[in-house]
């Protein structure tokens, strides 16, 4: 009940400005961005946002304010280091690849994130959650598959493939995946094994797809023509940032 009071109590908090946050994995220095609301009351909690493959941009630097407008602290990751950032879709392709590729190196990336947001000021480092969005999507499974502290994981069109060798074993994290029901990149192969691997694992897992999106749905910068792929869609959009507030109000 505290809980629930807590999250309907921030619900209307403004946000705290938010900036830049550097961090860093090891030797390699990482520059993220931290939106906290302000005026909370006693601790709260965090989520750390996920990049798309072109790295961290303004759309998830938005998304952490919104989050931080929530009543939550927010981090938006810097899975590649500061100062590498695609400049082309040719470029985010290999380098979203390099991650996807050594999944061991991606969710060591993601643990620092966790372990920096945990670390700020007024945040409860027991109520953590992990958003990602196409690339982050899959990074946000990664959380929940490599049993980091977290709360809950919710992938916004990410990439469900199982990673090769991979042997399923228990999630203790709630799972969301939002999904594109028409995305192409993301074939219907991948989405059954994904399922079974969800099952395997006794995962406590929701799976929704949405009508006409496809990849890239929440995202204006992707247009609008659904034929290339990727385009924004309104009614996925709103109605997938209203199933990651129900999950968030459960469990956080």
């Amino acid at each position: 009940m505290r809980r629930a009071a807590l999250a309907l109590s921030l619900a209307a908090l403004p946000l705290l400005a938010g900036q830049p946050l550097t961090y860093a994995d090891g030797p390699t220095k990482l520059a993220g961005y931290v939106a906290l609301p302000a005026g909370a009351k006693g601790k709260v909690a965090g989520v750390v946002v996920i990049h798309q493959w072109m790295g961290l941009t303004d759309h998830e630097r938005k998304v952490s304010d919104d989050l931080a407008k929530l009543g939550y602290a927010a981090l938006a990751a810097d899975i590649y280091g500061d100062g590498v950032r695609p400049t082309n879709t040719g470029e985010a392709g290999k380098l979203a690849g390099s991650f996807k590729g050594d999944r061991a190196l991606y969710r060591r990336r993601i643990a620092a994130a966790v372990e920096t947001l945990q670390a700020q000021k007024g945040v409860d480092a027991s109520r953590i959650a992990v958003i990602g969005f196409c690339f982050g999507g899959t990074g946000a499974l990664e959380a929940a598959r490599g049993g980091l502290p977290v709360k809950a994981v919710v992938s916004f069109h990410g990439g469900l493939e199982v990673p090769a060798g991979y042997t399923p074993g228990p999630i203790g994290a709630k799972v969301l995946v939002c999904h594109g029901a028409d995305d192409p990149w993301v074939p219907a192969k991948d989405v059954a094994a994904f399922q079974d691997e969800m099952r395997q694992a006794k995962a406590d897992y929701v799976f929704v797809a949405y009508a006409n999106a496809v990849h890239a749905f929440t995202q204006k910068e992707a247009g609008s023509d659904n034929s290339k792929g990727a385009a924004y869609n309104e009614a996925a959009h709103r109605r997938s940032w209203q199933h990651l507030k129900d999950l968030f109000r459960e469990v956080l």
